[in-house]
């Protein structure tokens, strides 16, 4: 009677010893899965960065080009402002 008590208590044991490693093992999974979607993240961030500044580079590059024309355009055509100018 005794020996098969301790053989239910062990065999309770068991079970709940091999259900914490199930948990474990879950855990682990997860625990990878949210490594890789952090490191996804951090990829898509860095790409967004390097885009932005991409884009402002290439936006100054216009505005600097803009105000150079602006600048021959006005030039050519005496000196800027015509309002003085302006007979009507």
């Amino acid at each position: 009677m005794l020996k098969a008590i301790n053989t239910k208590i062990l065999l309770g044991i068991l079970a709940v010893l091999t259900a914490i490693g199930a948990l474990l093992v879950h855990q682990n999974r997860v625990n990878e899965q949210a490594a890789a979607d952090a490191a996804k993240a951090a990829a898509i961030l860095q790409q967004q960065q390097k885009a932005t500044e991409e884009q402002k580079r290439h936006d100054a590059e216009f505005w600097k080009q803009v105000e150079a024309n602006k600048k021959k355009h006005s030039s050519a055509i005496g000196g800027g402002s015509n309002s003085n100018k302006y007979i009507p």
